[in-house]
């Protein structure tokens, strides 16, 4: 189950509105860390597949979004568990890191 991309139009529906926890990956284009981040999330989205769904909303093209979650820095992780949010990550980490980190706020 890969990835899925969410702005701000569909937020609401599609992770608010959630059955399941919703981890919400903040991005850019031209962030390097969050590139480097990219294809653990994406494996993990697979592992954890059934578990948790992992979305990626690109600051840059929905800034709205960002801006009401106080998102700062990006990459910005926020597990949001019945439309509230559940734990935040900022920043990098490699694949082993986060995976522990999103099963531990599960």
């Amino acid at each position: 189950m890969a990835t899925k991309t969410v702005g701000d139009n569909d937020f609401a529906a599609t992770v608010l509105a959630s059955g399941k926890p919703v981890l919400v990956d903040f991005w850019a284009e031209w962030c390097g860390p969050c590139k480097m981040i990219g294809p653990s999330l994406e494996e993990i989205s697979d592992e954890l597949a059934g578990q948790v769904e992992i979305v990626k909303l690109n600051i840059d093209d929905h800034p709205d979004t960002p801006a009401k979650y106080g998102v700062r820095g990006i990459p910005t992780m926020i597990l949001f568990k019945g439309g509230e949010i559940a734990d935040t990550k900022v920043g990098a980490a490699p694949k082993a890191q986060l995976k522990s980190w999103l099963e531990a706020a599960l």
